[in-house]
């Protein structure tokens, strides 16, 4: 019995480490760590000191500025595994960067749509999302030293605004 025991568990951390292998898509966290999206099942670990975990809900921030977004222990966001980290010449400020920003941020109107304006809706994944995406907002303007400028995670607000299935506005 504890032999079998021992070769289902040995089967399974082989299936773990081929997966993690076949990942075509790595990524250096901003907190530290490597993550790699399963492209097949676009799970994501993340690998910290040699020990591979799955990287927890919620949206996590990549040193090449990729956004990545985990929903139930899978990519969610984009819908195709993450594209390849981009090279240091293409980090130029994107188009919205250094917009001004006039009333609410970009990510403050995500929260406010998703969440409702006295969090009616505080309880659905969605608002959890947008409230981290405006807290990495947030650091990004708090670090500026023009705060009334769009950073990159705002420009990220913007383009997800739209996503209702991931970000559906309150209704209450």
């Amino acid at each position: 019995m504890k032999t079998a025991i021992i070769l289902l568990l040995l089967l399974a951390l082989s299936f773990t480490v081929q997966s993690i292998r076949a990942a075509d898509s790595t990524y250096q966290l901003e907190g530290g760590g490597s993550v790699a999206v399963d492209p097949d099942t676009k799970r994501a670990t993340v690998t910290r000191d040699g020990v591979s975990t799955p990287l927890h809900d919620g949206t996590h921030q990549t040193q090449d500025g990729t956004t990545l977004i985990i929903r139930r222990g899978v990519t969610v966001i984009p819908n195709e595994p993450p594209p390849p980290p981009r090279e240091p010449e293409e980090l130029a400020a994107e188009h919205w960067e250094g917009a001004p920003i006039v009333g609410y941020s970009p990510c403050e109107r995500l929260v406010r749509t998703v969440c409702g304006k006295q969090d009616q809706c505080a309880d659905i994944e969605g608002c959890a999302l947008a409230r981290q995406l405006l807290d990495m907002e947030t650091q990004e303007r708090n670090s500026s030293e023009n705060r009334n400028r769009m950073s990159f995670t705002s420009g990220q607000c913007v383009e997800m605004t739209p996503d209702t299935g991931l970000f559906p506005a309150c209704g209450k």
